[in-house]
């Protein structure tokens, strides 16, 4: 099964107070004998390495370890499954606690074979991937046809054909006033056909089918289709690629989509950090560095997250309201409880981001973007801070003391007003 958005927000959504949820990543290798069974060695060293993390000393944790090792027991088993797939990169996330239990097929393009036991499902490297494959659409186009494919996570997948209504001339019409007739009739036709083309895009488009789309025909016709396009599909174009419908197979289709949108996205990441740290200086709608960005998250005014592929943040979560914390404290100053330390504060964030549909990207090998801390935001909106409006802290500070507190809007979920 291919990992559609739907699913992701409900990995994204899933938690065991008991650490006891399983994150498997299957990278294929090319293996080095025939035996073929270094896939296996290493899948079985995960696994007794996670067992060896999971604490025994109360029977609490015991259960909670044997919940872990059945998980853990069955991926095993698999390991000669995932060996045959041949190209295919593969995910499970299980909890048999909760009766949990998905697997999914991923592209070939995950960082190494990993395994996880926490809280929350691991979701870094399908978080890598999805911000290398946005939903994609890509057309097939001639005078009278017409091809449009889904293309998620290395998947190519046909979803709908249009056929114009173009008809061959008699040949009584070669020539003279029936050859003009017959050649005015074939250019409406095409016209037509073209329009229903224009259309057929625009609505996948703001429909949510696709987010951005490529087209491929033949390199006269891109001029001829450009006119029927509406604004908003243009904006949304990547690139075009030579196509031939009756000769095109579905790796070259692939294969070009992946040239084109791997141009696409190396462009926007760029993009993306030179504005974040233009906004940030200006003090604009960009913010960069750990504290900042969990503010304007938590604040809800992040449109798209930039994080360094390597990047390592430590700080603390709320064990009752969920505030994240870069500042080490031992109690939630939002609520007062007691807080837990999060390791990976930026596998800590995906939930979130995920589910409130924010736009990731990985950053890798920018010294600019290094130098302020390897994590930066594009804002919505950038929150005005005048002074009868309070901070997070100061709201906790007044609780403290007993003394009545005004909420602005965007803090009273917090508060739990």
């Amino acid at each position: 099964m291919t990992l559609k958005r739907e699913q992701i927000r409900e990995l994204a959504a899933f938690e065991d107070a008991n650490a006891r949820a399983v994150s498997f990543y299957f990278q294929p290798e090319t293996p080095r004998n025939k035996a073929h069974k270094e896939d296996a060695i290493l899948i079985k060293d995960l696994a007794r390495e996670a067992l060896r993390g999971l604490q025994e000393s109360t029977k609490e944790e015991k259960t909670r370890k044997d919940s872990a090792h059945a998980d853990l027991e069955r991926i095993v088993r698999m390991a000669e499954e995932f060996r045959s797939n041949g190209t295919h990169g593969k995910a499970v996330f299980a909890c048999v606690a909760k009766n949990f239990w998905r697997e999914y097929d991923l592209p070939p393009q995950l960082p190494a074979t990993q395994l996880f036991v926490d809280r929350h499902f691991h979701l870094k490297p399908v978080a890598q991937l999805l911000g290398a494959f946005p939903r994609l659409g890509i057309v097939l186009a001639d005078r009278q046809r017409a091809r449009v494919f889904d293309f998620r996570l290395g998947e190519l997948t046909e979803r709908e054909s249009l056929v114009g209504n173009s008809r061959k001339s008699r040949t009584s019409e070669s020539a003279g006033y029936d050859a003009a007739r017959s050649q005015r009739r074939a250019e409406d036709e095409t016209r037509h056909h073209f329009k229903a083309v224009a259309d057929s895009i625009k609505e996948s488009l703001q429909s949510g089918v696709f987010e951005k789309w490529i087209l491929g025909c033949h390199d006269i016709l891109c001029s001829q289709l450009a006119p029927y396009l509406h604004s908003y599909a243009s904006q949304r174009l990547l690139g075009h690629f030579h196509a031939d419908l009756s000769r095109i197979t579905a790796e070259e289709i692939r294969m070009q989509a992946e040239r084109i949108l791997d141009v696409s996205q190396d462009y926007r990441r760029h993009d993306l950090v030179r504005q974040a740290l233009s906004e940030s200086r200006g003090q604009a709608r960009g913010v960069t560095g750990l504290r900042r960005v969990l503010r304007s998250l938590e604040m809800g005014e992040v449109q798209t997250l930039l994080i360094g592929e390597k990047f390592l943040g430590h700080a603390v979560e709320c064990s009752g309201c969920g505030h994240l914390d870069a500042h080490l404290v031992s109690h939630c100053p939002v609520c007062g409880r007691v807080t837990r330390e999060v390791v990976d504060v930026g596998e800590a964030i995906l939930p979130r981001v995920i589910r409130r549909d924010i736009e990731l990207f990985y950053v890798k090998d920018d010294p600019e973007f290094d130098k302020v801390g390897n994590i930066a935001a594009l804002l919505r909106f950038r929150s005005e801070q005048p002074s009868n409006v309070q901070s997070i802290a100061e709201i906790a500070s007044k609780q403290a003391v007993g003394e009545r507190t005004t909420y602005p809007g965007r803090l009273r979920r917090f508060a739990g007003r």
